[in-house]
């Protein structure tokens, strides 16, 4: 378990200039967190690189992007991606002639995946298959990066890669009960990790959310050392969670959402930056605040935290810019609602005997529980119901500003060399945006 390490002041340093090379590891499919990443990184006049997870056909076997698919990605990333498949995990691996996970668990259902058992020596020559596919396109990768790298430029690499869920029909099913159900339709996580499909699933994201930042590492080496050695910086980030620090009851707590089955997978990803850090090299995970997006939906609940945000706005230091953002917010809320009738909803919630249950730093990732679904889930329906139009909600407003604040944050914090794990919370946050819009 990473101490919590929150960042508490505005970063400025910056080593990055025009002719040094971004890249991203990882493809950018639409608005998230590395947009802001990316936005710094074009100010600054660098050089754009890309790559790609790859597509699957008809097959279901791995192929590069065909001319349409490379161009639309590169107009999205605004820069140059290299075209060898980056697929990460290996739900979809096997050794030639046998079965991949995702075809072993085809056949399970919404009755009988508990009692579903996996050959574990099996899953581990197919974690094998997909490790040795992985690193080895990752070596063409970087040296086809490496040709971009000028002589005297700096590099920052920018991790992204996350998630890990094979596709088996059933899960659909048995995550919506899990994250979204209270009553006769919840469901324990708990139930979910001690069977084999959730050990499966646990195993897939580690090597997806986590080891992947070591083939990174790994990977570039070269890349590293010509720069270094000229005397040029690199730097590596990843995205991280590990709950947040948002207000309540006046001062700043340490919160999270439950249950977050990824939570395993990103505390190996904190490992991995450490052990990076004490060899030396600057690869710094940026625990992020929650926000809503189309991945995050399935969390019914996550986006509860975003809410003390406008709070943390106006004591921060914010102005007629802050009390924008509380109008903007107030306008999309229904007639006969009122913004700060919703913050008291949200400080209730978060005062309320069974969330506070849940802020244990320590236990994280803590199981869900009847108790905490039944409040949790209910407050979120509650709030969404408030609102004019449910596809033009408060939290979408708020997560575009959180995006906007962590990028210069990660940038220039990684510029900084700070520590190999930070968090950023919602003090720091609001800070830099009032920031920037003075």
């Amino acid at each position: 378990m990473t101490d919590l390490t929150p960042l508490r002041h505005i970063p400025t340093a910056n080593v990055f200039r025009k002719g040094d090379v971004f890249v991203l590891f990882g493809e950018l499919f639409g608005r998230g967190y590395v947009n802001g990443l990316i936005d710094e990184a074009r100010a600054a006049g660098m050089t754009i690189v890309g790559i790609t997870v790859g597509r699957r056909d008809e097959t279901g076997a791995l192929r590069a992007l065909d001319a349409a698919e490379l161009a639309e990605a590169e107009e999205k990333l605004g820069g140059r991606i290299i075209n060898v498949p980056l697929m990460a995990g290996f739900d979809m691996d096997a050794p030639d002639g046998e079965k991949n996970p995702t075809e072993m668990l085809s056949g399970i259902t919404l009755k009988t995946w508990q009692e579903e058992k996996l050959d574990w020596a099996h899953i581990e020559r197919c974690r094998e298959a997909g490790v040795r596919r992985f690193t080895t396109s990752a070596a063409t990768v970087m040296a086809e990066i490496d040709k971009l790298v000028p002589q005297g430029a700096n590099v920052f690499f920018a991790h992204t890669m996350a998630g890990g869920i094979p596709k088996i029909k059933a899960f659909l099913a048995i995550a919506n009960r899990i994250y979204k159900g209270r009553g006769e339709r919840f469901m324990s996580s708990r139930a979910l990790l001690d069977s084999d499909l959730g050990k499966l699933i646990l195993m897939n994201f580690d090597e997806v959310s986590a080891n992947t930042l070591k083939y990174l590492i790994d990977a570039s080496a070269t890349i590293r050392d010509r720069v270094t050695q000229a005397g040029g910086e690199v730097r590596y980030t990843a995205y991280g969670y590990h709950g947040t620090e948002i207000l309540i009851g006046g001062d700043y707590h340490w919160q999270t959402y439950t249950n977050y089955t990824q939570g395993y997978a990103k505390m190996r990803l904190e490992s991995v930056a450490e052990a990076a850090w004490k060899g030396g090299i600057t690869a710094t995970v940026f625990n992020c605040p929650e926000i809503r997006t189309n991945s995050s939906d399935i969390f019914v609940g996550v986006e509860l935290s975003l809410f003390p945000l406008l709070v943390a706005l106006k004591r921060e230091g914010g102005g007629a810019w802050a009390d924008e953002q509380w109008r903007i917010c107030e306008e999309l809320l229904g007639e006969g609602t009122s913004l700060q009738q919703l913050l008291d909803t949200i400080e209730g919630y978060n005062n309320d005997a069974t969330s506070a249950e849940f802020r244990n730093f320590e236990a994280w990732p803590m199981d869900n529980t009847p108790a905490l679904a039944d409040v949790m889930i209910g407050t979120s329906e509650a709030i969404t119901a408030l609102h004019k139009d449910k596809k033009a909600l408060v939290t979408d407003h708020l997560s575009s500003l959180v995006l906007e604040g962590a990028g210069p944050l990660m940038f220039h914090g990684a510029s900084e060399k700070i520590a190999p794990v930070l968090w950023l919370s919602h003090d720091i946050i609001a800070r830099q945006l009032n920031a920037l819009h003075k």
